[in-house]
């Protein structure tokens, strides 16, 4: 059992989840949170709130944006300021909902190795697709999100800003090794959800209507959760999967890896890459 003090509280930890929230833009993701507060109702859970300071575009363009110069002053103390405001709301707001919490210490720009060293030690991370340095790109996930969702060494949630809940599952299946140990991480993480509606999603544009392997998956399946569906979608997922899955309500995606190699953003748009920009509903992606 650890001991951990947070915030001026000592409280004892003993087999919670560790989730780490991150946050890199210039607004509060709101709908990350909300699915913290959607958790907790169900559990408890140790959250540590990863904060980095959001860019100041302008003045880093300036040529007067360098080390020792006033704008470099003033745009870090600019961006701290930020920072600490983020790191206020997010403390006041786990108080109020009875969320288990830390504050990392960190307050400077992105960092792709501290997001790898502080998810290898937790169960979660936590991220909002549209805060997290949105203002860099409003149509397609970002270079940060992407490093994210690579880096990342733990099961990673991409929240939409307008998440409120979800009452079904749907898991993405083509038959791999990656999609089957996504279906298995989300069914560790949260073996509540065993109750909800469940669909094991099958996507190929072809006339059968076999899945791959569906009697040991039905049986893999069935025995966790209590309702579950089997289906095979006829068309080309990374052209019409959004889309479909975008008209559903209240859904959550679980999905494989999304991948760790940059070159395969340049040259092949994943379903899940998509599903991501439309903001439409959370996404788990586990890495393999």
């Amino acid at each position: 059992m650890d001991r951990i003090g947070c915030d001026n509280k000592s409280i004892y930890l003993y087999n919670m989840k560790q989730l780490l929230f991150i946050s890199a833009g210039k607004v509060f993701p709101e709908g990350a949170f909300a699915f913290l507060q959607f958790l907790r109702q169900q559990e408890s859970f140790h959250v540590k709130g990863l904060f980095f300071s959001p860019l100041d575009y302008n003045g880093i363009y300036s040529a007067s944006y360098v080390p020792g110069s006033d704008t470099y002053v003033r745009t870090k103390d600019k961006e701290r300021q930020a920072v600490a405001e983020h790191k206020a709301i997010f403390a006041r707001r786990c108080e109020q909902a009875n969320i288990h919490f830390q504050l990392h210490e960190n307050d400077e720009p992105w960092s792709k190795q501290l997001v790898s060293k502080e998810s290898r030690f937790t169960d979660l991370v936590v991220v909002s697709g549209e805060a997290f340095y949105a203002e860099l790109d409003a149509v397609e996930p970002n270079l940060f999100l992407h490093e994210a969702l690579r880096e990342t060494e733990s099961p990673i949630l991409v929240v939409p800003e307008k998440f409120s809940d979800f009452n079904e599952v749907y898991f993405a299946y083509d038959g791999g090794k990656e999609s089957l140990y996504a279906l298995k991480q989300f069914s560790y993480l949260f073996p509540q959800y065993s109750t909800l509606t469940a669909e094991v999603l099958y996507i190929k544009d072809e006339e059968s209507d076999t899945l791959p392997d569906v009697d040991l998956l039905k049986e893999y399946v069935g025995a966790r959760y209590d309702n579950i569906g089997f289906s095979k979608l006829h068309f080309k997922a990374s052209e019409l999967f959004p889309t479909w899955i975008g008209d559903k309500q209240k859904v959550l995606l679980v999905s494989g890896s999304f991948g760790r190699s940059s070159l395969s953003y340049m040259t092949k748009r994943s379903f899940a890459e998509k599903v991501i920009r439309d903001h439409r509903l959370p996404i788990f992606i586990a890495h393999f």
